[in-house]
């Protein structure tokens, strides 16, 4: 299993960047797709998640400015990011529960992570 994340860059305050994180492999079923950040000397913390029936949960610092989204038949998680401020920047990682088969246990899965950066 593979997560292919992308979307990250520098970004002026007050833009918007989009992310994405495609899942490949051998998948049989996937729950939970999230995303998390890890800013420099900081704990990685959770941004936003989104189940498999599309409920979704958001940090407060993030509530009202970053959307996710996901689209089953791709194995995609999106994150959508407007209005960002320089205390968003960090790297942003994926993280997908998933089973590869009907006997297999529910596992989680991390994407390489994408650098985003709000900066002047």
């Amino acid at each position: 299993v593979q997560l292919q994340a992308s979307g990250g860059g520098l970004v002026q305050p007050g833009g918007s960047l989009r992310l994405s994180c495609a899942a490949s492999g051998s998948i049989f079923s996937i729950n939970d797709m999230g995303w998390y950040r890890q800013a420099p000397g900081k704990q990685r913390e959770l941004v936003a998640v989104i189940t498999n029936s599309g409920s979704t949960n958001y940090a407060d610092s993030v509530r009202g400015r970053f959307t996710i989204s996901r689209d089953n038949a791709k194995n995609t998680v999106y994150l959508q990011m407007n209005s960002l401020k320089p205390e968003d920047t960090a790297v942003y990682y994926c993280n997908v529960e998933m089973k590869s088969g009907w006997y297999s246990p529910r596992m989680s899965w991390w994407g390489q992570g994408t650098q985003v950066t709000v900066s002047q």
